[in-house]
């Protein structure tokens, strides 16, 4: 038994079908200025080179490839940061330090840390779920805090004078700016 579709029935659903794709797909082939994004970020200045520093420039690229950047960025910085941690651990002649350390390589590290929350970054945005690319970014952020300023509100903060505090700033830094990228591309802003 064959379904009668009127003629302008199935061109009114072919026409309905491209608006939705044009209205979703808008969104991430959006240009959005670099600084308009940086100034919903907690350092504007920061945002804006590291956005400008991409290769090729930033006139004409859309917020995916931006935010794709982006999250590329925060691996190398976190990787980085990883390697920094183990040799911080490695070199410590302080028990307390050790322990830092190695509580900072756990919120750094794949399993439990802001690697992790990378790589669910990453498949969120091959998945189109920027939504989930933002709430993996937020997570790098808790990650790093709980690293400099411990797990819990009442923790003492470790006071650290080697490198990891400004290496940590920088990673939370860069999640921001990623975090800033999918609120254009969920609609949060325009």
């Amino acid at each position: 038994m064959a379904m009668d579709i009127k003629p302008s029935l199935l061109s009114f659903l072919v026409v309905l079908l491209f608006l939705l794709f044009a209205q979703s797909s808008n969104a991430t082939n959006k240009i959005v200025e670099v600084n308009k994004i940086c100034n919903t970020t907690i350092h504007p200045s920061f945002c804006s080179k590291i956005l400008n520093s991409k290769p090729g420039g930033t006139n004409r690229a859309d917020l995916i490839t931006l935010v794709n950047y982006t999250i590329g960025v925060v691996r190398s910085n976190v990787t980085n940061t990883i390697r920094l941690i183990k040799s911080l651990i490695r070199n410590s002649t302080n028990s307390d330090a050790k322990d830092h350390y190695e509580l900072c390589l756990k919120h750094f590290d794949y399993d439990e840390g802001a690697l992790g929350e990378v790589e669910y970054a990453e498949k969120m945005l091959k998945a189109k779920d920027y939504q989930g690319v933002n709430v993996a970014a937020s997570g790098v952020m808790a990650t790093v805090d709980g690293c400099v300023f411990g797990d819990s509100p009442s923790d003492p903060v470790f006071p650290d004078h080697s490198l990891l505090p400004k290496y940590a700033e920088y990673v939370k830094q860069v999640a921001d700016i990623i975090c800033a990228i999918c609120n254009y591309l969920t609609g949060i802003y325009k």
